[in-house]
């Protein structure tokens, strides 16, 4: 067996499947595959024991995916700047997954797609590649990744599997070697398009309910009524589902939907409620820089100095990518405010590289008249008031608590608003 992509989906799979054969584990990125073969997972999704193991083969070379028959591809499906699928990864794997394959082999997706992108796009790309024939000399399955980084309680082991393939017999093998890997078992869908649509629709459904409370968040701000408040409230109720607001980042939630509005664009169908959460989501950044801008402003004049806590895209992990925290951070810089950005978890060269964000350490931080607690990790949690105040000059000013973690009242002297 092969794993291509080893990130936050591909190494855990590899590490799972390794427990019970040979694994060969592929990433294009050589500085990755030396980190790991030291025993460093920057992800910090496996403990240096969990990979190091004698069946899985860490390579950078695609000509070590020669040794396996059941291919699995597990690569970043990213959007572009016009939000448009970038199919680029996959494809690329597909050539060199596509250059290695025999007769027989199989060569199954995890990554987030559109409905009809295995067989559409990833199919051709591998036959260009192989100069053989999908669903005659080699065959296609799809089960979609979920992975939820940071999450231990539902492990890829804990989790059921989706498995498909283009034929039944392609099917039952595909669903037989997932299932000895996913203990909570395996949900065979009938058509691997069908896989694809579960998996898209997944993390659109989340942006969606998260999207509704972001907007039901600036709604109750007007009415001088607090979020979380009317959230507990509502929350007795037994159908009412537990979704809070705040900023929607990541690889998955803010990401995923662009591939499902773009297919059904293709297909004549101009969606609506799905862009219309995105468009509310994305909004949410600018939406809290605006507010802790007017919480400074009723206080004083400027030039105002700005905390913010938390670059990654979710609590406790490092991954930086489509970071809202930075575009709340760019947005605070671009109104004339000077911003200094902490985050223990983020990887320091990380942020430089995509947002050109230099990480101030906690100990070198200036004086704040405002600090945004944007994401919770659990330092941020733990230190709470006593953290936040010590960062605000003489422990007076805004404090923007973007996922409610700090509890009410605030201290005398503090400004507080939250989602």
């Amino acid at each position: 067996m092969s794993v291509t992509g080893l990130g936050y989906v591909g190494l855990p799979l590899a590490a799972a499947f390794a427990r019970r054969g040979l694994v060969v584990g592929f990433d294009c990125d050589p500085q990755r595959v030396a980190e790991l073969k030291k025993g460093h997972d920057r992800t910090r999704e496996l403990a240096p024991g969990d990979f190091q193991r004698k069946n899985l083969l860490l390579t950078c070379d695609p000509e070590d995916l020669r040794r396996a028959d059941f291919h699995i591809v597990a690569v970043p499906t990213p959007v572009d700047s016009a939000k448009r699928p970038d199919l680029e990864p996959l494809l690329s794997a597909c050539r060199s997954v596509g250059a290695i394959l025999k007769r027989g082999d199989i060569v199954v997706f995890e990554s987030t797609v559109y409905p009809g992108a295995t067989e559409e796009d990833c199919a051709p790309a591998l036959e260009l590649a192989s100069g053989l024939k999908s669903g005659r000399d080699f065959f296609l399955g799809y089960s979609p990744e979920r992975i939820n980084p940071g999450d231990r309680a539902h492990g890829l082991e804990r989790v059921v599997k989706i498995v498909s393939g283009q034929d039944e017999r392609t099917l039952k093998e595909v669903a037989r070697v997932y299932a000895r890997v996913a203990k909570a078992g395996v949900h065979r869908a009938p058509s691997i398009r069908t896989a694809e649509a579960a998996k898209v629709i997944e993390n659109t459904q989340r942006d969606l309910n998260i999207a509704l409370v972001n907007e039901l968040a600036m709604i109750f701000a007007r009415m001088g009524l607090d979020t979380r408040e009317v959230l507990a409230a509502a929350g007795t109720k037994w159908n009412f589902l537990p979704f809070a607001p705040g900023l929607v980042g990541g690889h998955c939630i803010g990401v995923d939907p662009y591939y499902l509005t773009h297919k059904a664009a293709a297909l004549g169908h101009a969606p609506e409620v799905i862009l219309a959460g995105r468009r509310v989501n994305d909004s949410m950044a600018a939406y809290c820089a605006r507010r802790t801008l007017q919480a400074l402003s009723r206080r004083g004049p400027g030039p105002w100095t700005v905390t913010v806590l938390g670059l990654t895209f979710k609590e406790n992990i490092p991954d930086a990518r489509n970071s809202q925290a930075a575009v709340l951070a760019a947005e605070l810089a671009r109104a004339g405010a000077r911003v200094q950005v902490h985050d223990p978890v983020c990887d320091p060269e990380s942020a430089e590289r995509e947002y050109g964000l230099r990480l101030v350490a906690r100990k070198d931080l200036d004086p704040a008249d405002a600090v945004v607690l944007a994401v919770a990790h659990r330092e941020f949690a733990r230190g709470g008031w006593r953290l936040a105040r010590a960062l605000l000059r003489g422990g007076r000013g805004v404090v923007a608590d973007i996922k409610a973690v700090l509890p009410r009242p605030a201290p005398a002297g503090v400004e507080l608003w939250r989602l």
